[in-house]
């Protein structure tokens, strides 16, 4: 039998399969963060293309925690009326609706890719005044009022995640954002508290997940994103995610979504088909928490033989999904398995 078109269950939610939408960011809302028809047709499409869940692109808690001016947001109780129809519009086409919260951080107020990506100017945060590339502001170190407005931020986006009809929370704590900036020696110089030692550089992102964890009911899973290493040396490696994850997992999250880099420009990256599958594998294999794989998973054996080996419990496609949104229906065709169909929908397949 196929694995990867058996049911998953976390905590109360069942995902048909374990083919997830992997967060990816669109720069297509309106500039005040709301949903647009571009999201109510592409974001169902793929649901209808079958995977079992679709996570949302990085969602901002906070205005100034957008990476561009057209990224979602969820800082506003006007933002849940779009969100609330996007969410209802996944779950009809057939997968679970869930939603990554972000914040960018030093990296936030950027042009869109194809307005070039430059810095627009914006008062950015972060641990530290390290800029995370030339040309970028310096960002502002964090306070601990500060911290606690982004905290908050976190708890309230989760909270009206779940009144707009989202079943599963995903907080980006990668690519360098600012719960990722936090993590890394790199982008985190401080001296108090929040810095220095792996305990110090731990202490505020898992202060932020263990409060959404105690603000979600016990039947919504929660994911953590993490970049698994920074690719740079003296820079967050495997062994900080082991030891992250297991923290993580004491707290009560369900799955650690394991990418890797973004913390620093200009570094090499071995990019090649399932580059980041070992992360999954090691997190799952030594800590016992489930993982999500990413990264260059393009085909369908590919995908079945990584969870056949046990390296990870939920497959995340990106790119692929753009290229074709109804991959997952191939997918099962190719594996000679069977793909649920929405009934309303059975005659389309």
């Amino acid at each position: 039998m196929a694995l990867l078109f058996t049911p998953l269950e976390l905590r109360g939610v069942r995902l048909k399969n374990r083919l997830s939408m992997s967060p990816m960011c669109q720069y297509s809302a309106t500039e005040d963060g709301k949903v647009t028809d571009w999201h109510l047709l592409h974001y169902p499409t793929r649901a209808l293309g079958g995977v079992g869940l679709v996570l949302l692109e990085a969602t901002a808690v906070l205005p100034e925690g957008r990476i561009s001016p057209f990224d979602l947001g969820i800082w506003s109780e006007e933002h849940l009326p779009g969100l609330a129809e996007l969410a209802r519009r996944i779950r009809e086409a057939g997968a679970v609706p869930g939603i990554q919260l972000a914040h960018a951080g030093r990296k936030a107020g950027v042009a869109r890719p194809w307005e070039g990506g430059r810095p627009l100017g914006w008062r950015v945060v972060g641990p530290s005044p390290i800029p995370f590339a030339e040309g970028y502001p310096v960002p502002e170190p964090l306070d601990e009022g500060g911290m606690e407005r982004v905290l908050e931020a976190f708890v309230e986006g989760a909270r009206r995640a779940l009144r707009a009809g989202f079943q599963v929370v995903e907080l980006h704590m990668a690519h360098g954002y600012l719960l990722s900036s936090f993590l890394s020696p790199l982008s985190n110089r401080r001296e108090d508290a929040y810095g220095g030692s792996l305990e110090g550089r731990m202490r505020f992102p898992l202060r932020v997940a263990q409060a959404v964890r105690e603000a979600l009911p016990e039947e919504v899973p929660l994911f953590v994103r993490v970049s698994a290493t920074d690719w740079a040396e003296g820079g967050w490696g495997l062994e900080d995610t082991l030891a992250f994850a297991q923290r993580l997992k004491a707290l009560g999250v369900d799955l650690l979504d394991c990418s890797s880099g973004g913390v620093v420009p200009g570094v090499r990256v071995p990019v090649a088909p399932g580059f980041q599958v070992p992360f999954a594998d090691a997190v799952r294999k030594r800590v016992g928490l489930r993982t999500g794989a990413v990264g260059l998973i393009t085909a369908p054996e590919q995908a079945e033989t990584l969870l056949q080996a046990g390296s990870a419990d939920l497959v995340l496609l990106g790119r692929v999904l753009l290229r074709d949104p109804y991959f997952p229906l191939r997918a099962a065709q190719a594996l000679g398995a069977r793909a649920e169909v929405p009934p309303q929908y059975a005659r389309a397949f």
